[in-house]
């Protein structure tokens, strides 16, 4: 004879939490750096061009915050 008890049978679902990420703090200078990578680079998203592009970014004053982007 096999039991079963409710909590074996129940699970409980974990909630999904939005992972904060950078984000750029000054897009309009975003837009334009990545606007330069990607006539700069043949292959565009790239590991190298992303390099790139956050190193600029960062050289021409512009900073990062945490959290989500705003819409």
């Amino acid at each position: 004879m096999l039991l079963v008890t409710r909590r074996m049978a129940v699970r409980k679902r974990k909630r999904r939490v939005a992972k904060k990420r950078p984000v750029p703090t000054n897009p309009v200078l975003y837009a334009r750096v990545k606007a330069e990578a990607k006539r700069k680079f043949k292959v565009y998203p790239s590991a190298y061009a992303n390099g790139w592009l956050v190193k600029t970014y960062k050289a021409r004053g512009g900073k990062y915050r945490m959290g989500r982007p705003k819409k």
